[in-house]
């Protein structure tokens, strides 16, 4: 039936109509909080690049928990600054770890029957060259050497599991990092942990402001050997196919914004729980343009929150989670 019997502005007219008939919607349940843990007490240290985004201390850390909590976000992924770095980032499973530290810390605080605790592997923020995995140097190149970096990055995941983890998160892009991790869990007698795999983490310019909050840039050169080509959206669906074979129970799309189509493509094919990176880059370029009057803050955050919904994330990370849930919840 063609116009005017049919009047699609009907349903516009007023907000309770728009809100009756609305496709995607979104929740404070469904924001993951990211965090970054650092050394001392009593520190908040603002990221520059990143307004709103603290380096935090444990005891800073366990508040934003509570908060988030209070707010009802869905849960928390956790990164850690050591004290020290090394070549072979061992700081990552160290029992006295910042971010073990953190997690007991968080698991015996108010918000830990309301949040789910994600704690993020990878070796990167550990390492002295910044590098995901054991570096091999020939002469004047470098080899990020995959399978010794997989027994690294299985400990530690053991180790933030036993430190009270709910859920694992490998990002450092090693092929066969979730059967290695899933193995290393099950001996361990922690098989019921979830992995949160990056299923599909480009090689992305919009990492840059995480890079300063978590202290973890490349010493030399870059992390394109290991980290996916911007343009190949098949590969990715291998990469992922790849990972639930390993025993991945969730995955985790990274970037988000300019790599919409691959989170639409992977909720058509999987059934898997997806969710989401709004990563620094993201963040940081909204916020560019809230300072300078060029966007509304509270449409434009909450517009590009549920674009990412509708392509189909089940969840989001997003620095913009309590922000957000202030206005959703």
């Amino acid at each position: 039936m063609s116009f005017p019997q049919n009047r699609l502005r009907r349903l516009r007219r007023s907000e309770p109509l728009r809100a009756l008939v609305r496709e995607t919607t979104l929740d404070p349940g469904d924001l993951i909080y990211p965090l970054f843990l650092c050394p001392g007490e009593g520190v908040r240290r603002e990221v520059s690049s990143m307004p709103g985004v603290f380096n935090l201390s444990v005891d800073e850390a366990v508040r934003e928990a509570e908060e988030a909590a209070q707010l009802g976000i869905g849960g928390l992924l956790l990164f850690g600054l050591p004290e020290s770095k090394d070549e072979t980032g061992t700081g990552a499973w160290d029992e006295n770890g910042i971010v073990q530290q953190g997690l007991r810390a968080l698991k015996a605080s108010s918000a830990a029957k309301r949040l789910v605790l994600i704690a993020d592997v990878c070796l990167c923020e550990y390492t002295s060259h910044g590098h995901c995995g054991i570096v091999v140097q020939h002469g004047d190149s470098f080899e990020v050497d995959n399978d010794p970096s997989l027994e690294l990055l299985a400990r530690t995941a053991v180790s933030l599991t036993a430190a009270g983890a709910d859920v694992v998160a490998p990002s450092d892009m090693m092929d066969g990092r979730v059967a290695a991790i899933r193995a290393a869990l099950d001996k361990a007698s922690l098989m019921q942990t979830p992995i949160l795999s990056y299923a599909s983490k480009f090689a992305s310019a919009f990492y840059g402001p995480f890079r300063e909050a978590a202290d973890s840039a490349p010493q030399f050169g870059d992390r394109r050997s290991y980290q996916m080509d911007g343009a190949n959206l098949r590969e990715a669906m291998r990469e992922i196919e790849l990972d639930l074979a390993e025993g991945a129970d969730m995955i985790l799309m990274k970037p988000a914004m300019p790599y919409l189509d691959v989170v639409r493509a992977a909720r058509d094919r999987y059934g898997m729980p997806m969710g989401a990176y709004q990563v620094s880059g993201e963040y940081s370029m909204l916020h560019a343009a809230f300072q300078r009057g060029w966007l509304d803050p509270t449409r434009a955050m909450l517009e590009s929150l549920a674009g990412i919904r509708r392509a189909g994330a089940d969840f989001i990370v997003t620095y913009f989670a309590k922000d957000a849930a202030k206005l959703i919840g």
